[in-house]
């Protein structure tokens, strides 16, 4: 994230705090890993939030932190917008594939080679080894905002559009740094799910 380790720690710990709230006003199971990604986000935050605080380097931090923004999310939000709305299957189904792939060729890079992290002024760049790097940051935002973009709730498609407004200005903005800064985008931006109608079971429901 831009500007230091306290707005990362300060950032990770609200989002963290709303994302238990969202968690906790879930009432369908199937709901679970939509709800939790404000959670996760928060969480990841504040791990970058030790990386500041580290000067950057390799180490485990940096890679936790690697892990969850390169492999985990493109697969973790196609499959829980699946998950909370399955009778879309058809039409989420490219985003769930192309998740899927995007997540184990960065895997693949990440085990291949250790990720690295670099302060750059009030921002943090991440080094990670990744060849066709166009074609994966592509699978990647397809997997991710498009999923958002393709949900039948219009709260997931203003997620997917602020998201993908954030992926512009960052990519902009803090070209050295596009990942560390639009996880932070998209961290914030996870909060809109509180605004989110809770969805109660009817019959037949999970």
């Amino acid at each position: 994230m831009c500007w230091s380790a306290t707005a990362d720690l300060a950032a990770g710990s609200v989002v963290c705090a709303l994302g238990a709230a969202c968690v906790a006003r879930t009432r369908r199971v199937r709901d679970l890993p939509l709800a939790a990604l404000p959670l996760l986000l928060g969480a990841h935050q504040l791990i970058e939030a030790a990386v500041w605080h580290g000067g950057g380097g390799t180490g485990a931090g940096t890679t936790a932190w690697a892990v969850i923004a390169l492999p985990l999310l493109p697969v973790w939000v196609p499959l829980a917008v699946l998950s909370a709305y399955p009778g879309a299957r058809l039409r989420l189904a490219a985003p769930v594939a192309v998740g899927v792939l995007t997540a184990v060729a960065l895997a693949l890079c990440l085990a291949d080679r250790a990720p690295s992290a670099h302060i750059h002024g009030h921002s943090v760049g991440y080094a990670v080894h990744v060849p066709h790097a166009p074609w994966l940051v592509a699978g990647y935002l397809f997997a991710t905002v498009g999923a958002f973009l393709l949900a039948p709730d219009p709260t997931l498609r203003l997620l997917g559009a602020t998201t993908a407004a954030g992926a512009v200005l960052c990519a902009i903005l803090w070209r050295l740094s596009f990942v560390s800064t639009w996880c932070a985008v998209a961290a914030t931006a996870s909060l809109i799910l509180l605004s989110r109608p809770t969805p109660t079971n009817a019959p037949g429901d999970a």
